[in-house]
């Protein structure tokens, strides 16, 4: 690309020119100019782990010396397996570069297995970019194509309705087209953390049975709260379950899991030398490489091993509503937590849907956050997806924080 930018879609993060990274210790990285930031999104949580874990650093070190690819499994597939059956309490389970495409691989075997084509998704979700997920409702409640070089018609694969809307859900799927519906099991991709109301989750559960449908729950997001995500913390049931960016300390890794009866399809899959007939459309030169798989099983292993809870003062974040915040009488602000990932709204309650989250989105304050904090030496790049709380993050950087928003605060209360 010009002038040496390498991804070009960052422009679409970011109102400013980005940040160039020298390193990255802890919570915090510097930058080429030598300035330093407590960071709260990091990496959009792929790097919950921290930068620089000393034992990642330490097994993925070891395992190039000892070759990082090759086409054939190592030991550490199944000690990775294993640990994620005992998290999620699925038995089976395979291994991609990244969540979006253990994305991808839970849906095309969901049609194998229903024999249907689409999949159902919530208005405000974000599940990768591949092409059933890049569609969004238009404002006439038609479906459109999120964004540009999307195939023409596409989006005829993929229903998207209201979250915490059990009604819209059993309309959608009364048809029975539907092979999987794929949710988070919070959406963490609007303004302020979209909660599911009371029997919201069992509702989900009882109407994609009753009709035959897959459930797939993605926690690459959610799965920061602890071992087990919030599948394990809710007590859900889902059919496949997907997960990526954390759970190998930010070393490219995905992977996805099911039940025996999915897993038998994979499988019963003949064709051996080249013959593909039979074979479900799964599969990269790269996925399960021993790389990965080392910093998966060590990631698990040694870094996250337990339940995060809220560091102090973190829950002076967790009221229910701030009083007019921001010095807007008309715009109040509410914070939801589910520790360690926190949102924010400009409203007096939470949101409930992406419908909400939309209508009191602020466009020019969402902006001045990320400068404001920025200027204070604190990162959080996604602002519209609220802060998270790395592992390794000490007082001094949630002191951080929240001083440089209270500050922010008393500010334009002026």
């Amino acid at each position: 690309m010009p002038n040496g930018v390498p991804m070009s879609w960052h422009r679409g993060s970011y109102h400013h020119a980005p940040l160039w990274v020298a390193e990255g210790r802890g919570a915090r990285f510097t930058d080429v100019d030598g300035f330093t930031y407590s960071d709260f999104n990091i990496a959009d949580m792929s790097m919950f782990c921290g930068y620089a874990p000393e034992p990642v650093v330490r097994a993925v070190s070891d395992r190039m010396t000892r070759g990082n690819q090759f086409l054939l499994p190592t030991e550490d597939s199944i000690v990775v397996a294993e640990e994620l059956t005992r998290r999620y309490a699925l038995p089976m389970w395979q291994f991609t570069l990244s969540a979006s495409q253990a994305n991808t691989e839970a849906i095309r075997v969901a049609r194998v297995v229903t024999g249907r084509d689409k999949v159902l998704l919530f208005d405000g979700k974000y599940h990768g970019h591949f092409d059933e997920a890049l569609v969004e409702l238009a404002p006439d409640g038609s479906l459109r194509a999120e964004e540009r070089g999307l195939p023409i018609g596409g989006e005829a694969h993929t229903v998207v309705v209201p979250f915490n809307d059990p009604d819209a859900l059993a309309d959608a799927l009364a048809g029975g087209g539907i092979a999987l519906v794929l949710t988070e099991p919070a959406l963490t991709n609007n303004f302020g953390l979209i909660m599911p109301e009371d029997g919201f989750h069992a509702e989900l559960r009882r109407l994609t049975r009753s009709t035959r449908t897959l459930l797939a729950l993605d926690e690459t997001h959610t799965q920061v709260v602890g071992p087990g995500g919030l599948t394990a913390a809710w007590g859900l049931e889902p059919d496949l379950l997907t997960a990526g960016k954390s759970i190998a300390a930010g070393v490219p890794f995905g992977a996805w899991g099911m039940t025996e009866t999915i897993g038998h399809v994979l499988l019963q899959m003949k064709g051996p030398d080249g013959e593909r007939g039979d074979m479900v459309a799964t599969g990269g030169t790269l996925f399960g490489n021993a790389l990965s798989m080392a910093a998966a099983r060590t990631t698990m292993l040694e870094v996250l091993t337990r339940p995060i809870r809220a560091p102090r003062g973190w829950a002076r974040s967790s009221r229910t509503a701030w009083p007019r915040p921001f010095g807007l009488p008309d715009s109040p602000g509410t914070s939801t937590i589910s520790v360690p990932r926190a949102g924010y709204t400009f409203r007096p309650e939470p949101v409930t849907n992406a419908d909400e989250a939309r209508a009191c989105a602020d466009d020019l304050l969402t902006r001045l956050v990320r400068v404001w904090l920025a200027n204070r030496s604190v990162w959080e790049a996604i602002v519209g997806a609220g802060p998270v709380v790395p592992v390794p993050a000490t007082d001094d950087d949630v002191d951080a924080y929240l001083v440089a928003w209270d500050e922010l605060l008393q500010h334009l209360a002026r």
